[in-house]
C-alpha cells in the first residue's frame, strides 16, 4: 500500500486484514474489553505472543485502522492514537525525557505546548529552552550534553515561521538527539517530517485530520516500531489518554477526503493572503505561499503545499484588530482550525495568552496579530467578509 498515491492510501491503508461481514467501511468496535476462549489464549495475548485484543485502553480494532493509516501516510512504522493533541504531545515528550535532561523547542508554539514545555516539564526535573530555531546557528550554539529532544512546529503557530526540518535533524543526529515535529498545520498531505529525518511526528488530529470540527483527538507516529510500542503500552496505557473508537472511526472517515480538502483549503488561503497583501489597511501578512514571505523558499522545498493558515496585522493595533474580528460574519470567532468553516481568533488574547509581552515582542509579532483558518467556503465570499470588516474597523 505504501507505493500508492496519497489519495489512494488515505482511503485504503490500514486494516488490511479485512472487514467483518464484507463491510465496505470499517465497523466501530464500541467495547471496553475482549473475551478469550481460555486462560492460555489470554496469557498469550498479554505476553504479546498473539495480536489478540485485550482492552480498549491498550488496543482496539477501530483505533488500529486509524493508527495504521496515519503511519502509512506519514511514512512511519506505526502510530499511537490519543484522546487529544496535548495527550499525544505530553506523552511523547515524557517518554523521551527524564529528570536531568533538557529539551530545546522553538520560541513560537501552540500556547498549551509552550506552557507544558516551559512550565510543566521543569516541575519534573526536565529543563527547557525556547529558542529561535529558524536561525540554525543559534541551535548549534545552544545544544549541550543534556539536550535530548528538539521540538518544533513548522509552519509555526501562529507566526507561520518555517523551520528547516532536514537541517535540524542533521544537527541533532551528530549528538543522538531525538527530533519531534508537530505536523498539524501542514498535514502529511503537504509535508512528511519523517522523510526529512525526524524521529516522531505529532498531530492534533482535531484539526485537518478530522476536518469537520466534531472530535478532539491526537496521534503520534514514529519511525521506530519498538519506540511506538513503548509509547503505547508504557505511556498511553498508564497515563490513560485513550481515544474513543467512535472518534477513531470519525477520523478514518475524515482522512478519506484529506487530500481534496487540503487542495481547496490551500487554494482559498492563497487567494486570501494575496487579497490581504494588497489591502492598504493591512500592515503585514504571514503566509508561506507568498513569494516575499521569509520562509517561502524553504517551504517550497520541504512542503508540497503551503497550508491554509494565514496570519496578519492591521493598522491601528490591538483595538482595531478586536473590532475587525467582532465584525466578521463568515469567519467564526473560535479556537481550533482545520474545519470546513473559516475561523478567526486573536492568538495572544486566546490560545497563546500564556506568552508574555516580551516573548511576543522578541518574536517580532504584535499582540494584535489575527489568525485565520481558511475553510471551504467560496473564496470570493470570504474576501467580501474580510473587506467589509476591514472597512468598519479602520476608517
Amino acid at each position: 500500500m505504501k507505493d500508492k498515491h496519497f489519495e489512494t492510501m488515505a482511503i485504503h491503508a490500514g486494516g488490511e486484514g479485512g472487514k467483518p461481514g464484507n463491510a465496505l467501511n470499517d465497523p466501530i468496535f464500541m467495547t471496553s474489553a475482549f473475551t478469550f476462549d481460555s486462560i492460555e489464549t489470554a496469557n498469550a495475548a498479554f505476553a504479546f505472543e498473539t495480536k489478540d485484543y485485550v482492552y480498549t485502553r491498550g488496543n482496539n480494532p477501530t483505533l488500529r485502522v486509524l493508527e495504521e493509516r496515519m503511519a502509512v501516510l506519514e511514512g512511519g512504522s506505526d502510530a499511537v492514537a490519543f484522546a487529544s493533541g496535548m495527550a499525544a504531545i505530553s506523552s511523547v515528550l515524557l517518554s523521551l525525557l527524564k529528570p536531568g535532561d533538557e529539551i530545546i523547542a522553538h520560541r513560537m508554539l501552540y500556547g498549551s505546548s509552550q506552557d507544558f514545555i516551559k512550565n510543566t516539564l521543569p516541575q519534573y526535573g526536565i529543563s527547557s529552552r525556547l529558542l529561535n530555531l529558524v536561525d540554525l546557528s543559534v541551535l548549534k550554539g545552544e545544544i549541550s550534553h543534556r539536550t535530548k529532544v528538539i521540538y518544533f512546529e513548522t509552519p509555526a503557530n501562529p507566526s507561520l515561521e518555517i523551520i528547516d526540518i532536514k537541517a535540524v535533524c542533521s544537527i541533532a543526529a551528530a549528538t543522538g538527539i531525538t527530533v519531534v515535529v508537530d505536523n498539524t498545520f501542514a498535514t502529511p498531505y503537504s509535508q512528511r517530517p519523517l522523510d526529512l529525518g525526524a524521529h516522531v511526528v505529532v498531530h492534533s488530529a482535531t484539526k485537518y485530520i478530522s476536518g469537520h470540527g466534531d472530535v478532539v483527538a491526537g496521534i503520534a507516529i514514529g519511525k521506530d516500531r519498538d519506540y511506538v510500542q513503548k509509547l503505547k503500552f508504557g505511556y498511553l496505557c498508564e497515563f490513560g489518554g485513550v481515544m474513543s473508537p467512535f472518534t477513531a472511526w470519525l477520523l478514518v472517515r475524515g482522512i478519506k477526503t484529506l487530500a481534496l480538502r487540503m487542495r481547496e483549503h490551500q487554494t482559498n488561503a492563497l487567494a486570501i493572503a494575496n487579497y490581504l497583501k494588497g489591502h492598504p489597511k493591512v500592515q503585514k501578512v504571514y503566509y508561506p505561499g507568498l513569494p516575499d514571505f521569509p520562509g517561502h523558499a524553504l517551504a517550497a522545498t520541504q512542503m508540497s503545499g503551503f497550508g491554509a493558515m494565514v496570519s496578519f496585522e492591521i493598522n491601528g493595533g490591538l483595538n482595531q484588530a478586536k473590532e475587525l474580528v467582532n465584525n466578521l460574519q463568515l469567519f467564526k470567532l473560535a479556537v481550533s482550525l482545520g474545519d470546513c468553516e473559516s475561523l478567526v481568533q486573536l492568538p495572544f488574547a486566546m490560545t497563546h495568552r500564556s506568552y508574555t509581552a516580551k516573548e511576543v515582542k522578541d518574536a517580532g509579532l504584535s499582540p494584535g496579530l489575527i489568525r485565520l483558518s481558511i475553510g471551504l467556503e467560496h473564496k470570493e465570499d470570504l474576501v467580501a467578509d474580510l473587506d467589509k470588516a476591514l472597512d468598519k474597523a479602520i476608517r
